[in-house]
């Protein structure tokens, strides 16, 4: 579990405006050089962005201090200081920014295309210089504007993997060996409890222009919902999943009420993630008496709801695995046709900024201001 970094909490910082100057010309020739100071740089800001090829947050939890570059100082001649350097902070889809004090959900990073930014915090504005404030009373002013300081925040950043399908089962119910026979992905796989630790993703390829991605889940026990075993820490995961695959050992003693029980622990960590749609895999039938054992759970599950597909399979002797291929595509191509018919266009811009130049000057109005003719 320490190698999966699912969270991570860090503190970011904007950069701080530059202070204007105060400046006089004094060139030869021009006996009346007047004012030359020039503004200070704006702050860089704090920019998040959607990186394809991050699977984890580990590059945020060894690195927690995030600050970008000060605006510089403006110069004497007319010079305006340089802005500061944005700092760009990478994360996996499927992140969520949050406050880590209040929890408040800042932004979620769902429907981003790469390397999309959002702007979370703005640099400071940069102070403007005393070439702005001569006028005919005061052709000599003394004073300037600081720049404003950058804001720092702490913020908590949460991964839920994004995936078509994700994989629901007990431990040892064949869930990664599912994974390993119809994706490109190498889970551990072994004859004990709790072999798979950390989520996993696999491809399955559809066609040349289509993938489906599938997580194998942690496997979840009764109870996972309260933190018993692996389950709670990762049922966050299914919850970005499109709908559910739930894998049945129909070798287990108790293969009659685990698909309740499944539900239950789904039902009490989220009422969301219960109402996905699923396909039902019995799996282990080549096992002696486990055929009839899944023609049980059939009749049980479709007394219930008829519209679930409930598949026999035996991923050992490859018995079933293309009904279950095709079953995944179709679901997975009904909810996405549903989706391209009722999508909206809701996407807030939150890269929107003024392109005025003054706009990114500070002028302090809580400053003591020296008017023309005051001196």
């Amino acid at each position: 579990m320490i190698l999966f970094a699912d969270e991570a909490v860090i503190e970011v910082t904007a950069g701080k405006g530059g202070n204007g100057c105060v400046s006089f010309r004094r060139e030869k020739y021009i006996p009346n050089g007047g004012p030359s100071g020039g503004d200070g740089g704006k702050g860089g800001d704090v920019v998040f962005c959607v990186k394809r090829n991050l699977r984890t947050l580990a590059n945020l939890r060894y690195h927690r201090f995030f600050k970008a570059k000060n605006g510089q100082d403006g110069m004497s001649w007319g010079k305006y200081g340089k802005d500061g350097e944005d700092i760009v902070i990478p994360v996996p889809p499927g992140s969520t920014i949050r406050d880590a004090e209040t929890g408040e959900l800042i932004h979620d990073f769902t429907v981003e295309s790469e390397d999309e930014r959002f702007i979370f915090l703005e640099g400071g504005k940069g102070g403007w210089g005393n070439i702005h404030f001569k006028s005919s009373t005061n052709q000599a002013p003394r004073y300037a504007h600081d720049g404003k300081p950058g804001e720092s925040r702490k913020l908590k950043i949460e991964l839920s993997i994004m995936a078509d399908v994700g994989l629901v089962g007990f431990p040892n119910a064949g869930k990664s060996s599912l994974l390993t026979a119809f994706t490109n992905a190498r889970p551990k796989i072994a004859p004990y409890p709790f072999t798979t630790k950390i989520p996993n993703l696999g491809v399955l390829r559809v066609d040349n222009e289509r993938d489906i991605i599938i997580a194998d889940i942690p496997g979840i026990i009764e109870g996972a919902s309260e933190g018993a075993g692996l389950g709670f820490q990762f049922l966050k995961h299914i919850s970005r999943t499109s709908c559910l695959l739930f894998m049945i050992d129909c070798s287990d003693e108790n293969y009659l009420t685990a698909y309740d029980t499944l539900c239950d622990e789904l039902s009490s960590y989220s009422e969301e993630l219960v109402k996905k749609p699923r396909i039902v895999l019995c799996n282990k039938i080549d096992i002696e008496g486990a055929s009839e054992r899944a023609k049980e759970v059939a009749e049980k599950i479709r007394s219930t709801d008829k519209e679930i597909k409930v598949i026999p399979v035996s991923i050992v002797a490859n018995y079933g695995l293309s009904d279950a291929r095709k079953a995944i595509m179709q679901l997975v191509d009904e909810l996405e046709n549903g989706k391209k018919a009722g999508q909206t266009n809701s996407n807030a811009d939150f890269s929107g900024r003024s392109s005025s130049f003054l706009a990114s000057r500070s002028v302090d109005e809580d400053a003591e201001v020296q008017y023309p003719g005051m001196e």
